[in-house]
């Protein structure tokens, strides 16, 4: 099958296009001819290898750990899928490819009217999202701050915490405010004097504050938030701890991605494509991602 294989770590450089071995789903198993697949800052992180040891893969390797397609192979033991249907999913690596197997339990029906670019890149951010605010309880009478709100993860962040009844408050460069406001947010511009205007957009404070950005955008939230409990990361893992801030933890389900996926059928949720690139050009899409600038998801089509 064609793939996008790195066999070195180093920059966007080394992902290349080539021929591989098709998977076989195995017991409990599932192989989906993979139509679209999204791109995201952890794909990057790991065609660099710059994951902790336990997720660093062994090259050559083919990044990408969420997908859409269809179920061409059903392993011994799975009951509940067949071979036809169309679904969305995630794993760890495998999805820039024309095959991917994971197991079972972690696809879920694609809503029909869900376009593929859109499946392709839904389950990394809408999870994501979802997971940080159940970890930071962001709820009605709450005043969330997201920085790099106009980002795939941020977008999506700020479209379920605005029906929660929280308040947004939302960084981002200016040509992406009218996008953020669209979705219920307060958009607040990036730079100097950033700190006064998040004060003047949240006059009571910020309770809450999911960061997309890291660097002086974190510092900053450790001076507005008194309960470093409800500070998230999505960028800065090793300071963290040492922070006493959260990070995400891995609770990716089936039943989530289920769940979002259905408020997405309902109108309840939408997610931006912001560009597409065909499997060969997986290179450009990760170039995309790692430039840190643009709003919404860049998604690689395969077939």
């Amino acid at each position: 099958m064609k793939a996008a294989v790195f066999s070195r770590f180093g920059g966007p450089e080394v992902l290349e296009a080539a021929e591989v071995a098709t998977p076989v789903a195995g017991a409990g198993q599932v192989r989906v001819r993979v139509k679209a697949a999204g791109v995201q800052p952890i794909d990057c992180a790991v065609r660099a290898g710059r994951t902790p040891p336990a997720m660093t893969p062994v090259p050559p390797a083919v990044p990408g750990n969420e997908f859409a397609g269809v179920v061409d192979q059903v392993g011994a033991g799975v009951t509940g899928l067949s071979t036809g249907a169309e679904v969305l999913g995630f794993g760890r690596l495998g999805g820039y490819a024309e095959y991917v197997v994971v197991p079972a339990e972690q696809v879920t029906a694609k809503p029909a009217g869900m376009p593929w670019e859109v499946a392709g890149g839904f389950s990394a951010a809408a999870q994501t999202a979802h997971i940080t605010l159940e970890e930071l309880k962001v709820g009605a009478g709450d005043t969330l701050l997201v920085h790099g709100a106009a980002g795939a993860v941020g977008t999506v962040a700020v479209q379920l915490a605005v029906l929660s009844g929280a308040t947004v408050i939302g960084t981002a460069r200016e040509e992406n405010h009218d996008h953020l406001r669209a979705f219920g947010a307060i958009p607040v511009r990036y730079g100097d004097g950033l700190a006064g205007r998040i004060r003047a957009a949240a006059p009571a404070g910020v309770d809450v504050v999911l960061d997309g950005a890291g660097g002086d955008a974190l510092d900053l939230s450790l001076a507005l938030v008194a309960d470093r409990g409800r500070i998230l990361t999505l960028v800065e893992h090793g300071r963290a701890a040492e922070l006493g801030i959260r990070t995400t933890p891995n609770l990716r389900s089936a039943a989530r991605l289920a769940e979002l996926a259905g408020r997405y059928a309902q109108g309840r949720l939408r997610i931006l494509i912001r560009s597409t690139y065909p499997l060969e050009r997986a290179a450009d899409a990760q170039r995309e991602v790692e430039s840190g600038h643009g709003r919404g998801k860049v998604v690689i089509t395969v077939g």
